[in-house]
């Protein structure tokens, strides 16, 4: 499966990159691509690519706060989650994903 994300924590400090590491070691686990997106105090970095979403099967928001440009992600399925239930129970998530990625 491929997942793009976006991680966005209030701070945007320790939460955002704290969720994206978690994420991204959950989903290699299971044996899925994941690209993730941060928005943190310095900016956008890793930015999702127009490619990117379009190759995605689903979409995951970890966040706590209003991304941009999140009309990107039109005619996609999306999740959106706080950033402390990827910290906390990122293998569960991953695992929710995929039951909700089959429906």
């Amino acid at each position: 499966m491929n997942i793009v994300s976006i991680c966005a924590c209030t701070v945007g400090i320790a939460h955002t990159y704290i969720a994206a590491e978690k994420l991204e070691k959950a989903a290699e686990k299971k044996g899925h691509s994941i690209k993730i997106e941060t928005q943190g105090t310095i900016g956008v970095e890793n930015e999702l690519s127009p490619e990117d979403i379009k190759q995605a099967d689903i979409v995951l928001l970890a966040v706590d706060v209003k991304v941009s440009a999140k009309e990107r992600f039109e005619g996609k399925k999306v999740i959106e989650i706080p950033t402390d239930v990827a910290i906390k129970s990122p293998n569960k998530l991953i695992e929710k994903i995929e039951q909700i990625s089959q429906q």
